[in-house]
């Protein structure tokens, strides 16, 4: 049997893919320094820069045609309306975990998320499910058990994470490729700005508004909101369109890793014995699902994409 030539990986698209994710990773540093701020004040800003920043890249890209007729279809504005409201819980989720101490568990909701993704492929969408994404289902419940019992409650940080994240790449799968991540961004925040920026509003007429308050600094970090969330997700996504899926699938562990990093080592959270068993047993099962998928890119199986961390 002749050999499957080599594909020669796009270095453009390595570096676009590694920055996206290194970036996604040191999101704990970003909002850390925006902690003089309440948790949901921050979700507020995000929302509305992010829609803002969005809209003006529509201007400049020429996509603001796709962003009108894709508010015109029903099925598109009412998938990303509810992929909307799953991106803005996961934010404020994430946010309030970072803000109070739990970056390691907002890392394992990232690290089990692609164990989520295939949960829901089968429960949802009807997939069949090969023997080692059962093993790697199974060990993964096991790590939750672990954590759970070791630590004394259960990871919730982490579990809706993963799960938000998880319901929300599927409700973007269902849409397909009908709409641009750019365009996509850009109607999931603008259905929730008014509510946002209504809320901002009121935060500033009852003088509990920090924009102001708390120096340049914290003004201009609430204002950059909007591109720290939008500049990884274009990178992203051209990054997508250079290297093969199976690259960008083994990448997207470095934003967990780079965080639980951050949250040992930087914000010295507590990894006792049990905790530590817990990951492990996760980073196995990933392990496991990785090879798979690998395995499964060289057939005709269907390959759980990575997720994009909005």
């Amino acid at each position: 049997m002749p050999e499957r030539p080599q594909q020669k990986l796009d270095s453009t698209g390595l570096i676009l893919a590694f920055t996206a994710y290194l970036l996604w990773g040191a999101f704990p540093f970003y909002f850390k320094m925006l902690s003089a701020a309440d948790p949901f004040e921050i979700i507020g800003h995000r929302v509305t820069w992010t829609f803002v920043f969005c809209l003006l890249g529509l201007l400049v890209t020429r996509q603001l045609g796709g962003f009108v007729e894709a508010l015109r279809t029903p099925k598109l504005f009412w998938g990303l309306t509810g992929a909307g409201l799953l991106v803005t819980a996961n934010w404020s989720i994430y946010v309030w975990g970072v803000l109070n101490n739990h970056i390691v568990d907002a890392a394992l909701g990232y690290f089990i998320n692609p164990l989520v993704t295939v949960s829901l492929a089968v429960l949802v969408l009807g997939e069949r499910l090969r023997r080692a994404q059962v093993v790697a289902l199974s060990v993964g419940a096991l790590a939750v058990i672990v954590i759970t019992i070791g630590f004394g409650q259960v990871p919730w940080v982490a579990l809706s994470l993963a799960f938000s994240f998880g319901f929300y790449g599927l409700a973007k799968k269902q849409l397909g490729a009908h709409v641009s991540p750019l365009v996509g961004l850009t109607i999931e925040t603008a259905l929730l700005t008014p509510f946002a920026l209504g809320f901002l509003v009121w935060l500033q007429v009852t003088g509990r508004s920090h924009f102001f308050s708390e120096g340049p600094g914290l003004t201009v970090g609430l204002a950059l909101a909007g591109a720290v969330t939008a500049i990884p997700l274009l990178l992203f996504a051209g990054a997508a369109q250079r290297i093969p899926l199976s690259v960008i699938g083994l990448l997207q562990y470095l934003a967990p890793v780079i965080q639980f990093s951050i949250g040992v080592l930087f914000n010295h959270e507590q990894m006792p014995l049990p905790r530590w068993i817990g990951f492990s047993l996760v980073w196995v099962a990933l392990v496991v699902l990785t090879i798979d998928s690998l395995r499964a890119a060289r057939g005709p199986d269907l390959v759980i994409e990575p997720e994009v961390m909005d």
